[in-house]
């Protein structure tokens, strides 16, 4: 080690250097600051650069979903829906009863950490439900205010706890249930050991766990649905091996939905194992062969009506069976409402790097697209956002797509952006904001485009929330902006607890993501696969999106109309999705008409929630110092 060292310091002591001369340390410097001025400015003029390398387009992939509509039964008694034809519920569950409730849920679980109480409070929050959640374990809260019932529904995790309850609390709740004409919505949770044909202590009733299911369907006859709409089948193997299915005996109990043992068709004709689907009898829904696993006590047993659910939120569809519960058994107090409205923001339409934007081909697949979903949206328009600065910026192909884009500018809705896609936060001069977006009016003015919705977007909502007082000042100044939104308010995630509010005049609406963003172009190159796009619109994220908000702002980006064309594929794929499903109503109106519709839904959200400066995204669009921020935060804590 000694020798090892020696050798080193006299090597160094001998190792020649060279000075190096000022005048080449400066020019070297200059070089890079050179270097990097290039880099700086080119990201400048194509912010999406860097999407990775550039795929060559095959054909876009065509959506392949499709309702049985017309090979639907419509019992007796049932209208037919004024679309499509198929079966469809009473779409409202008020009755004449002369009702002494409140439109509030009690929901009573195990603990509060339990993943299916956390579940069923995220449904009832992303649908801004009125709840208190309980441990079944403690004494009943309160269950009446003079001579009213202070909620309208109960819900019970699990069965075992409805079923095992101490006699004075489960005597004190069913005569609060059939007083007040209450009911009860009961999940019956997984367990470790099987169940065959074990009886529900008290009741007629038996079931069987631990079960692996497949075909699920509703039963057209059950007047539970409302959202969900009778006709089809899903056909396949159900998400998890612990299902649950209940046997009846007794004339109290009627099938909501119906499904069958995995690897087992059975010998019953009305089964359709093709899925296509003909008319069944109402024995059907009840009989051997099918197993229930959602199923509707009517109270003719000991008066208080439940549905009792076989599993829990692993299935989508379960989750709009249990919308669909809570407003039966609340007799429509507690409902959403069928009516949803749509709009598809198209960001930056003409930003992108070279080789990713939109060709004229993709703008006349956009024009069709656009006509065609309006059999499934009325009204339908695609609203498109624009920077001036960057047309006619891509390969020449593209800016003929840019130039195509003008030519039918009267198809579409447009908003702006500002000139050169400036983060607004980042300018404190409200003058220069002015300046920037009057570039962007009088590019507007010299194409024809007709920008009157008195709506904008801030590039990556840069200054909305948080807010930045002079990104709102100008905005009024030279578009005379009424309506803005942002995903940001008063948090990305999780998105179901997105709020609007009011600043300035200016009314501000919560904004959705739908699975796309700037860097997802081809199909086969979707972040987790295809499969996972396909389960966003087969009852995920963007299903439940315009499941539960009757208002959407969805945000997409121009190279998602290019490339594979993944938003045509994606939104004309779950509009489908939608249509064959539920009873919902899409439509699309301005954003001046959504924003009064979104304020007279939710009038208490107009007042905004300050949040001192949450780290994380908030951060990177706010105006002054971070560290600042955490400092008065800490301050005022």
């Amino acid at each position: 080690m000694r020798l090892g060292g020696n050798l080193i310091s006299l090597w160094m002591r001998h190792l020649p250097v060279k000075k190096c001369h000022p005048t080449k340390l400066i020019s070297g410097l200059l070089c890079v600051c050179l270097c990097a001025m290039v880099y700086l400015g080119y990201k400048a003029s194509y912010p999406y650069a860097g999407t990775g390398v550039i795929q060559t387009r095959t054909e876009p992939p065509v959506p392949s979903i499709r309702c049985h509509v017309n090979k639907t039964y419509v019992p007796r008694g049932r209208a037919k829906s004024p679309r499509m034809g198929v079966p469809r519920s009473a779409v409202d569950h008020k009755t004449d009863d002369r009702l002494r409730i409140d439109n509030q849920i009690l929901v009573l679980v195990e603990t509060q950490y339990s993943q299916l109480g956390q579940d069923i409070v995220a449904v009832l929050e992303a649908n801004k439900m009125k709840f208190k959640m309980e441990a079944a374990s403690k004494t009943l809260p309160y269950l009446t205010y003079m001579d009213k019932g202070r909620y309208g529904v109960i819900i019970f995790e699990n069965l075992e706890a409805y079923v095992n309850m101490d006699m004075w609390n489960r005597q004190l709740l069913d005569k609060y249930c059939r007083e007040y004409k209450v009911g009860m919505i009961i999940f019956s949770k997984s367990r470790e050991d099987s169940l065959l044909s074990a009886k529900v202590q008290g009741f007629p009733l038996y079931i069987n766990s631990q079960l692996q299911l497949r075909d699920f369907e509703m039963n057209p006859y059950s007047q539970v649905l409302r959202v969900t709409r009778a006709g089809e089948v899903w056909s396949g193997t159900l998400p998890g091996d612990d299902w649950t299915v209940f046997i009846a005996n007794h004339s109290t109990y009627e099938s909501v939905a119906v499904a069958r043992l995995n690897g087992h068709q059975g010998n019953d004709p009305d089964h359709d194992p093709d899925g296509d689907h003909g008319p069944k009898s109402k024995d059907y829904y009840m009989n051997s062969a099918t197993q229930t696993t959602v199923i509707h006590d009517m109270g003719k047993f000991d008066g208080v009506k439940r549905i009792l659910f076989g599993n829990g939120f692993k299935f989508w569809l379960n989750r709009l069976l249990f919308l669909d519960s809570i407003s039966f058994l609340s007799h429509g107090k507690v409902s959403i409402p069928l009516e949803r409205y749509i709009l598809v923001d198209v960001d930056d339409i003409f930003v992108g790097k070279p080789g990713i934007r939109m060709k004229a081909h993709d703008v006349n697949a956009m024009v069709s697209a656009q006509r065609s979903w309006r059999q499934y949206v009325d009204n339908f328009h695609f609203n498109l956002g624009f920077s001036g600065r960057y047309f006619h910026h891509g390969h020449p192909d593209e800016d003929e797509g840019d130039t195509q884009l003008l030519d039918k500018k009267d198809e579409f809705w447009w908003f702006p952006h500002v000139w050169r896609h400036t983060q607004p936060h980042k300018v404190d001069n409200t003058t220069r904001l002015q300046h920037d977006m009057e570039k962007n009016y009088d590019f507007a003015k010299k194409n024809g485009i007709a920008v009157n919705g008195q709506y904008a977007v801030a590039p990556h909502h840069s200054g909305v929330y948080p807010v930045h007082d002079p990104l709102f000042e100008a905005w009024k100044s030279v578009w005379k902006v009424k309506v803005t939104s942002t995903e940001e308010y008063p948090h990305l995630k999780p998105p179901r607890k997105r709020r609007g509010f009011v600043y300035r005049g200016i009314k501000v609406l919560p904004r959705q993501t739908c699975g796309l963003f700037t860097h997802t172009l081809f199909i086969d190159r979707y972040p987790g696969g295809r499969a996972r796009l396909e389960a966003n619109i087969r009852g995920g994220a963007l299903f439940q999106s315009i499941l539960y908000n009757p208002i959407n702002i969805f945000m997409t980006h121009m190279p998602n109309f290019a490339n594979d064309r993944l938003a045509l594929y994606t939104f004309e794929s779950v509009f489908k999705f939608v249509q064959c499903w539920t009873n919902l109503e899409m439509k699309s109106v301005p954003p001046i008409q959504l924003s009064d519709l979104y304020f007279n839904m939710y009038p208490e959200e107009k007042n905004p929630i300050w949040q001192v400066c949450r780290v994380g995204l908030h951060s990177d669009i706010i105006h002054f110092n971070i560290q600042t921020a955490r400092q008065v935060y800490n301050l005022i804590v």
